[in-house]
């Protein structure tokens, strides 16, 4: 329960139709095993004491008395039970008889929520025994376990829990979602980030896709977490099935669902601070002023076992299908910046600083594809090779080839004289390899590039990529500036699969070939001078593995993770690949150069955003460039 995480449960039990008795025992059985599991809140069917399909049986007092009598049995129950539970049974009021979800904690009858929208049509006909919720709350009396009590009874209730900050329930029931105006969306408004759905849809073919898409839909246009708790055997089938399709969702990620078919226990872990950081993100999410009843429900503050999972390439799709769309889609957003920046500028060509590494790969790919979707021939590309102190001739001839084979412009223009000789103006030792041996060589090739742009009428298309701005792995009005950078929003993870996609698409078979190599080169700015001709400088060695510092930037930018989580849930993500003391090492590293580099993003050139994180200071990023980070170091020294 710790950092917003809590552990929630859609539960159908085994009932018989109309047998109250049996049906509070085996709710109360179920109750247990999903309390067992950590279940802090368990949601059941709708009407599952009773069963949805008794019919006109409904009209029978022995079996409207008989489900007032299991609900006090769960209630009771429930006494040593940690959870929010909500079961569904139908409940007379005022001459009229209304299907309710009951919420329960800790042996209270906390509130009765009345269905709204009662189906007529087709094999439904609710209002035959039923009456829709009215609008205006009102409030019944019931014996509690000390004193008669006072329990609201209508629609406009949230449930919330003063020892988790921010968890905040609400319920709705089954066709409540499946109208226009569903119930949750007030909710929702009003404060509630965890919707529950008491359920009981009959399966016909290919409504558990729809009825799958509906539940992931609605918690991402609420930006909530949605336990949805559906009938299944035990209910009638004199004229339907129901399946016990159970699902949970979160901001539009199914996070679990059951087997169809089978009654069972599903349980997921909801992230309420992500759902909160979401709202707090979005300007556009609305607040109501229209009045809830606001009841508090207690839960014990407790460890609870973490099952929720998180991918290690969180920019990555894990499906293989998913991430060659992913790549296809990225490509041509790139190129379709690029082109449309080539054609408003009428420039004659597109200067590329190539190195034979991964990010200057990838540039040279956009502006290949760029010029074919503006019907420019490849040629216009001028693909420039600088060959300095540190390069190698695997990257060198790498370069050249790849060149070659997309049909660019070649021009090498070798720099270790003029850099030899401004390190002599300057008065700097050119046996010195420190920042500004480094340094001197990236400015010198920035400048070739620029003055070449300008002498061919052209547009230096910058190389460096997310992870670099976020590292501040760049040399500050070196390989940090270009007239439009078409990597700028894509970290390093995601470059390397852009790559290995081109590779294994392309039909020139000896381009995959140089492109495999590149990928199996070891990523580095090649300043520093070779040892036995292979790369001494290797740069996850300096700033530390990039799929972690990808994993942390995710979390920092897309959802405001705090250290000590982002800490966590990376310890559990890279289990057996670094230990705690590793990633504590190099997550501190994050955050020392993610704010003292600030500057250099304040600063980016135009580039394309291709998902939902980036660096841009006219769009995602809006950082000063002297925050300080104490705050964020603080929690770092207390793991």
């Amino acid at each position: 329960m710790r950092d917003g995480f809590i552990k929630v449960a859609a539960v159908t039990p085994d009932i018989r139709v109309a047998d109250c008795e049996y049906n509070a025992e085996q709710i109360c059985k179920k109750m247990k095993e999903a309390a067992a599991l950590g279940s802090k809140i368990i949601v059941f069917p709708e009407l599952c004491i009773t069963g949805y399909t008794c019919e006109d049986l409904f009209w029978q007092e022995v079996l409207l008395n008989g489900a007032k009598d299991a609900l006090d049995q769960i209630r009771k129950e429930s006494r040593e039970i940690d959870a929010l539970v909500f079961v569904g049974l139908p409940w007379e009021w005022k001459g009229k008889l209304y299907n309710v979800a009951a919420a329960i904690c800790h042996g209270r009858l906390l509130g009765l929520v009345p269905k709204k929208n009662l189906p007529n049509y087709s094999e439904f006909y609710e209002m035959r025994h039923f009456e829709p919720a009215n609008e205006e709350l009102d409030y019944i009396e019931y014996p509690g376990e000390e004193e008669q009590e006072w329990i609201p009874f209508g629609i406009q209730q949230i449930f919330y829990c003063p020892q988790m900050e921010g968890l905040t329930v609400a319920a709705e029931i089954c066709e409540d979602l499946w109208v226009p105006q569903p119930p949750s969306i007030t909710h929702a408004i009003a404060g509630a980030n965890v919707i529950v759905n008491l359920s009981a849809s009959d399966e016909i073919t290919g409504k558990d896709s729809y009825r799958r898409n509906l539940v992931g839909g609605q918690s991402a246009r609420l930006v909530c977490g949605y336990i949805y708790a559906d009938a299944g055997e035990g209910e009638s089938s004199t004229d339907l099935v129901f399946a016990a399709h159970n699902l949970i969702a979160e901001n539009g990620t199914i996070l679990a669902q059951s087997k169809r078919f089978e009654n069972e226990i599903v349980t997921a872990d909801l992230d309420i601070h992500r759902i909160r950081a979401e709202r707090r993100r979005m300007t556009t999410y609305p607040t109501t002023q229209e009045e809830y009843e606001w009841t508090e429900f207690e839960l014990k503050t407790e460890e609870t076992k973490l099952e929720r999972t998180f991918a290690q390439t969180p920019f990555v799709p894990q499906n293989k299908n998913d991430r060659e769309r992913r790549c296809e889609e990225i490509l041509s957003i790139q190129a379709l910046g690029l082109k449309k920046r080539l054609v408003h500028t009428n420039c004659k060509s597109l200067v590329v600083g190539i190195s034979g590494g991964l990010d200057s790969t990838l540039a040279l790919l956009v502006a290949a594809r760029a010029c074919d979707m503006a019907g420019i021939g490849r040629d216009h590309i001028l693909s420039v090779t600088m060959p300095c102190f540190g390069t190698t001739d695997r990257t060198y001839q790498n370069a050249c080839e790849l060149t070659r084979r997309l049909g660019a412009t070649l021009k090498e223009v070798d720099i270790r004289k003029s850099v030899t000789c401004h390190f002599e103006d300057i008065g700097q030792d050119i046996n010195c390899h420190d920042v500004t041996y480094e340094n001197g060589q990236a400015r010198e090739r920035t400048q070739v590039l620029m003055d070449l742009a300008n002498k061919s009428g052209g547009m230096v298309i910058g190389t460096g990529d997310m992870s670099e701005l976020a590292l501040g792995w760049a040399t500050y009005n070196g390989d940090h500036m270009s007239m439009y950078g078409v990597n700028a929003s894509v970290p390093k993870t995601l470059v390397r699969h852009l790559v290995r996609y081109c590779a294994d698409t392309c039909e020139d078979r000896r381009l995959g070939e140089v492109l495999y190599d590149i990928l199996d080169t070891p990523v580095s700015p090649e300043l520093l001078p070779p040892e036995d001709g292979k790369i001494s400088q290797k740069t996850e060695d300096l700033v530390g593995p990039y799929e972690l510092h990808d994993f942390f930037l995710y979390y920092v930018l897309r959802f405001g993770y705090a250290p000590g989580k982002i800490y966590r849930i990376a310890g559990k993500s890279f289990a057996g690949v670094y230990d705690d003391e590793t990633i504590l090492k190099w997550l501190k590293k994050f955050y020392w150069r993610f704010f003292a580099q600030q500057f250099k993003r304040s600063c980016l050139p135009d580039g394309p955003k291709v998902g939902s994180v980036a660096v841009s200071p006219r769009g995602d990023l809006r950082m000063p460039s002297d925050a300080c980070v104490r705050l964020w170091q603080r929690e770092l020294e207390k793991l």
